[in-house]
Parts: C-alpha cells; structure tokens; sequence
C-alpha cells in the first residue's frame, strides 16, 4: 500500500478516481468544517474511514506533517513510453508537450515539479527508475495533489526513451545554462519534450547531446541557475502563455484564409 498524507493529497486522489483507496485515517483532535467535508465525502464514494489518535497517524505516515488525514491507497500504475506517444484524450487535438526529469534526486523538487506540470497543462512526465526520487509520500505531499491528474511513464534508459518520442515527431529541448537561445526566444508551442536536469550538476552529457536544441535563462543577479522546479515554472509557462497565443490566432487566421479581414497580419512564431 502507498501512504498519502495531508489533506490535499487526498482530497485530490479521491477527486482524481484513479487510486483504489483501503482506508482513510483522521485524527480525533481535529475538527474542522474541512476535515467533516473529507470525510463526507469519502463516506459518499464507499470509503471506509477511521478516527485514530495523532500519534497513530503519526507513526503511519512517518511525519507530524500529515494534518490530520492519512490515506492507505493502492500504488499508482505508471505508464510507459509509448503511452505518451498519442496525444492527451483531455486535449485530442493540441499540440504535445512532455516533461523528462534527468535524475531530480530531491522529492520536495520532484513533488514541486509535478505540482508545476499540473498547473502549467503538460501532456505527460518521464521519470527514470534509477538515480532519481521515487514517487514517495513526501514527494506526493510536495505535489499538493497533482501526481493524481498527471500522466506519468517511468523508464529505465532516459536517453532511449527521448530517442523515441523523437520518432513520433515531438522536439527534445533540454534546459542547460550554457544553452544558445534564450527560452522565451525559441516557438514553445509544437510538440515538445522539455527536459530538465538533476540538482546542481544539470543534464548528463549523453541526455545534452540527444537534445535537438539547449536554452537557457537568463541571469541578471549574481547566481548562475535557479532551482530546477523553480525554472521549470518559467518555461512551462511561458510554453501554456506561447499555445494560448497560437490557439486564439487560429480562429482570426482561418477568417483570412476564408477571405476575411483582420487589423493583425499572420505572424511567424518565435524562433522561426
């Protein structure tokens, strides 16, 4: 069984319906309008819970971080590769865009940039079953939820799993400091696979090399990098802002097509 702890983690695997619940754990000592909401809930779905002592919970979940809710759930099945070659069924039509983890070994990151992922609507996560964070409850924790809404494929070689979604038409652009282009420089909005570096040391040279373009961002302080979590949350948006762009431009360039008129010439995207 997989241990979820605090409230958001279960609020959302039980929103998700993906996971195969056993139980829920609340502690006697809270009583809150959202706690007796999450247990309502659970009641609604089938699930059964229990009311326990905070120690109890505690040594569950191994952390006074749970909030009072513990969760003994079947474990997620991940998927492989070529799961994430088709599109997303939520999004049938856009253009892909995939997220591939070069060894985060931190789960606060790793949960950090699952959170990110969710929110900035990637297709898609590729993580490696070795020299990486596993999906562990403080990773789940850090994700605040969104592990239950992603689409994730674990691999063993990284570098063959990137060569193969090259072969579906989808571009590998990996994030180095010493990339050439300048991030919000380069057309973020086809199908692409972002791959980020583990903590400190970046991309693996074998991982560099297979990558069709490196970018960067850049720095104006005095420090060279910023957290990985914290740069994917710059290009993962700026690559949701570049294909709300390019899907609102659609519907004023297919008028023109039909002989129509628009104030807005049709524009080549960035880094055309």
């Amino acid at each position: 069984m997989d241990v979820l702890y605090g409230l958001h983690p279960v609020e959302e695997a039980l929103r998700a319906g993906k996971r195969r619940f056993d139980h829920v754990l609340v502690a006697r000592e809270r009583h809150d309008d959202r706690l007796e909401r999450l247990i309502t809930q659970c009641r609604e779905m089938g699930v059964r819970v229990r009311t326990e002592g905070r120690e109890q919970l505690t040594q569950v979940a191994q952390t006074t971080a749970h909030q009072g809710v513990v969760a003994l759930v079947r474990p997620q099945e991940l998927l492989a590769i070529e799961d994430l070659f088709t599109a997303n069924p939520a999004k049938p039509t856009a253009a892909r865009l995939v997220l591939a983890l070069d060894g985060v070994e931190d789960p606060q990151n790793l949960g950090a940039l699952l959170r990110v992922a969710d929110g900035a609507g990637v297709d898609g996560v590729v993580i490696t079953e070795r020299r990486s964070a596993p999906l562990s409850p403080v990773a789940i924790k850090a994700s605040a939820g969104a592990i239950e809404h992603l689409r994730i494929a674990r691999v063993v070689n990284l570098v063959r799993a990137l060569e193969e979604l090259k072969r579906q038409n989808i571009w590998v652009v990996g994030l180095d400091e010493r990339g050439s282009t300048d991030y919000d420089r380069f057309d973020l909005s086809g199908d692409i696979v972002l791959v980020l570096g583990r903590e400190g040391a970046g991309l693996h040279d074998l991982v560099k090399r297979t990558c069709d373009h490196l970018l960067r961002i850049p720095m104006a302080g005095g420090v060279s990098s910023l957290n990985v979590s914290t740069a994917a949350a710059v290009v993962l948006y700026e690559a949701a802002r570049q294909r709300r762009v390019r899907s609102a431009e659609k519907p004023v360039q297919e008028s023109v097509r039909r002989g129509g008129s628009s104030r807005s010439a049709k524009q080549k995207g960035l880094g055309s």
